[in-house]
């Protein structure tokens, strides 16, 4: 079972379609995230990208998030996104946009678009190797603003670098399987 876990649509249940072979962030990891996060939702521009259900970026509307993006090229991940915005009360469509495309070509047109974001979350299948290209290509779009952040969510199991392009890792935590990388710019000191 998937809910959101706090916020104003605390409690609500989300759908996760039959078949998909997705894997939902968890209550406890997802909890851990935001309670990392804290007041940088509020207001946050959000990007959720390999979104699955839309479980962590509709944990974000919850607690305030401005806008929120969904990335995500399964057909029937993008149809339960819909599904379970659907099912929130009051009119989300200022705040949300689903792209049903493949994740580095999301990426790219994001960046001809000129998109900003202050947080950007990427939760890819596991094992599959996708974490360091799609840090490479959010890096090389310029989309994450200067003070924003990226959370990788990988497999314990995943070794990430501690530095991509201008991002350095800065926090690592694990959940059990699951390791939550977290990347910004920092300012370099000397020569």
């Amino acid at each position: 079972m998937v809910r959101v876990i706090s916020g104003i649509y605390r409690g609500r249940l989300l759908k996760v379609p039959r078949g998909w072979k997705g894997r939902p962030t968890g209550d406890r990891v997802k909890e851990a995230l935001f309670d990392i996060l804290g007041g940088r939702v509020q207001e946050s521009r959000f990007l959720d990208l390999y979104a699955g259900t839309g479980n962590v970026g509709i944990e974000a509307i919850s607690r305030g998030a401005r806008q929120v993006c969904f990335v995500d090229q399964n057909s029937k991940a993008v149809q339960a996104i819909y599904e379970n915005l659907r099912f929130l009360p009051g009119d989300l469509s200022a705040q949300i946009y689903v792209i049903k495309l493949n994740v580095l070509k999301a990426l790219k047109l994001m960046a001809n678009r000129k998109e900003l974001y202050n947080i950007i979350f990427l939760d890819p299948p596991y094992e599959q190797r996708l974490e360091k290209p799609t840090i490479e290509m959010i890096s090389s779009c310029g989309l994450l603003l200067p003070d924003g952040v990226i959370i990788v969510e990988s497999s314990k199991r995943e070794v990430l670098p501690a530095r991509v392009d201008d991002l350095t890792l800065t926090r690592q935590q694990r959940y059990g399987d699951t390791l939550l990388t977290f990347y910004s710019f920092q300012t370099r000191t000397g020569r």
